[in-house]
């Protein structure tokens, strides 16, 4: 960005709070690339349609480079998406109380997968005399197949909190942009960032079927937007502006009530459960929220969406639309991608029909749902999820472009609600 550059950001996986970060940074929201959600023609038209008009698309991987949705394949790794994109690989390695084992590491990176497009390496918690000797053992161990691109040193002050379901948010560090500046100018002290941009320009060239989308009669559809709320899809609200929708944000947390002229009602995970006090005394927004969906206001609610919706969230009453307590289960409950299918028809789909979707949370509720079944690549299988023909509410995170359909079916919903 400081050297004038217009740049796209990406973050593979399902994750929500790094693109967070990402836009901070470029001023602009980040996407997901999921090989889960999506097939390769999908997954590259997402790329090619949120980088046009960027000079450069940097894209954070997840978790280690080989990771996916089991021990026994790289499904949904970030390896297959440097694959799918064709993109060059830079490995960012910890050298932190390491010495020549960080070799080993970069070895068996090398060596576990052929043709995996690592090119260059990156030393973070790194001194800089350690990485004098490490550079030059990397140039001569790998004859120059791998290229040393420079360190970062241990920089304790730019160090960023982690909490249940990963980092803080960015919206929460009141000195992030003084972060990042620091991170910044180290950056352009010991990392080869010149050298970076050249290799950016080996990548591969993409190429993607363009997938087309109907065009409907404008809908409103509220979206809550806040501290409490803020995990979304930048896909997913942006296929609804592409179908028709103005979308309208509003607060749980400060708005006393409902937008007017709303059609639909999109309510998304996040942090309620830091937030349940205030939420809960936000009196005339629950009883907004509730007699909304009492008259049928199609409504998405997922994960904090969900918990929203139910009586209490650690004992505080909320919306009360959907029976039951919300709790802190204390631990990762049903973490990880899963297909959901429908058992009855609803407002998304058709009975037997397949939804593809992520779960990743510490709090639970006493009554879950059972209008899908949710099933995970081992075969363990649990129902899940409140439907009907105007509303889905559970754990279960989707995302649009895994199957637009749904999306289109939503919105089909609204414009019902529209001509009542």
């Amino acid at each position: 960005m400081r050297r004038g550059l217009n740049v796209a950001a990406f973050k593979c996986g399902p994750d929500y709070i790094d693109t967070m970060f990402h836009s901070r940074i470029i001023g602009a929201r980040s996407s997901n690339l999921d090989t889960f959600f999506f097939d390769d023609n999908t997954l590259k038209h997402l790329f090619i349609k949120n980088s046009e008009g960027s000079d450069i698309s940097v894209i954070e991987g997840v978790m280690g480079f080989y990771d996916g949705m089991d021990m026994g394949s790289v499904k949904a790794s970030t390896y297959e998406v440097s694959q799918t994109t064709k993109s060059p690989v830079l490995l960012v390695v910890d050298a932190k109380g390491a010495a020549r084992s960080v070799l080993a590491v970069i070895h068996g990176f090398l060596s576990f997968v052929p043709k995996n497009q690592i090119c260059g390496v990156v030393f973070n918690r790194c001194t800089a005399g350690t990485y004098k000797m490490l550079a030059a053992e990397t140039e001569k161990r790998f004859n120059n197949t791998i290229r040393p691109l420079g360190f970062l040193p241990d920089m304790p002050d730019c160090r960023i909190e982690n909490r249940h379901l990963g980092l803080v948010t960015a919206d929460e560090i009141e000195d992030l942009k003084s972060k990042l500046d620091a991170l910044a100018d180290q950056a352009e002290k010991t990392v080869e960032i010149d050298e970076i941009l050249k290799i950016a320009e080996s990548s591969g060239y993409v190429e993607a079927d363009v997938i087309s989308l109907p065009k409907y009669e404008a809908v409103r559809i509220a979206v809550a937007k806040d501290s409490a709320f803020c995990f979304y899809y930048k896909d997913n609200q942006e296929i609804l502006k592409e179908l028709g929708a103005e979308i309208v944000e509003f607060s749980p947390l400060h708005d006393t009530e409902l937008p007017e002229n709303i059609h639909g009602l999109y309510l998304g995970g996040g942090y309620p459960e830091l937030y349940k006090e205030r939420l809960s005394k936000n009196k005339t927004m629950l009883i907004s929220i509730k007699n909304a969906l009492k008259n049928k206001m199609p409504c998405i609610a997922e994960c904090g969406g969900f918990m929203y919706l139910t009586e209490y969230i650690g004992g505080y009453p909320m919306v009360g639309y959907l029976q039951g307590k919300s709790y802190d289960n204390k631990k990762l409950t049903r973490f990880g991608y899963v297909t959901l299918t429908a058992k009855k028809d609803n407002m998304l789909c058709k009975r037997g029909e397949k939804i593809p979707a992520h779960e990743f949370h510490y709090w639970d509720s006493e009554m879950t749902g059972a209008d899908f079944t949710a099933e995970k690549s081992s075969g363990r299988r649990w129902d899940c999820v409140f439907a009907s023909d105007t509303l889905y509410a559970g754990y279960p995170h989707f995302h649009f472009w895994a199957n637009t359909d749904i999306a289109v079916n939503f919105y089909k919903a609204c414009l019902r609600e529209k001509k009542v």
